[in-house]
């Protein structure tokens, strides 16, 4: 009886080296694997490099590139010519920092003087983003 114990222990002992065997049939693949790598590192540049061929220029969109007339009070800041909307802001912008009119420490914010404030409907510090929305009041 004690050598049948023995002897069942044994196919016990080799059923796991079977599995360490099975698990090294794929760690030798892997070096098969990383050949086949830089032939996909190859390929996506070659795709970056055709998506930029075609690509054509950016067109403006027509809404911004109409010439609008500024009201008088936008007048006094950008001047009385009709141009587009990006000109306004541009020629806004420049008088801005013309004047130091940019808060020192939140830049997103625009001190406005008596001109702005015209422009701004009578407030004193205006976001930058809130800007373009008051400014679009005076464009017609």
């Amino acid at each position: 009886m004690a050598t049948a114990k023995k002897a069942a222990k044994k196919p016990a002992a080799k059923k796991p080296a079977a599995k360490k065997a099975a698990a090294k049939k794929p760690a030798a693949k892997k070096p098969a694997a990383k050949k086949a790598a830089p032939a996909k590192k190859a390929a996506p540049a070659a795709k970056k490099a055709a998506a930029k061929k075609p690509a054509a220029k950016r067109k403006p969109n027509a809404a911004f590139m109409k010439a609008m007339t500024p009201s008088a009070v936008l007048a006094a800041v950008v001047g009385a010519s009709p141009m587009p909307r990006t000109e306004v802001t541009k020629k806004i912008w420049d008088y801005i920092k013309k004047n130091k009119l940019q808060d020192a420490i939140n830049r997103r914010l625009i001190n406005a003087d008596e001109k702005l404030k015209a422009v701004f409907g009578g407030k004193g510090k205006v976001s930058m983003f809130e800007m373009t929305k008051l400014v679009s009041n005076h464009l017609k």
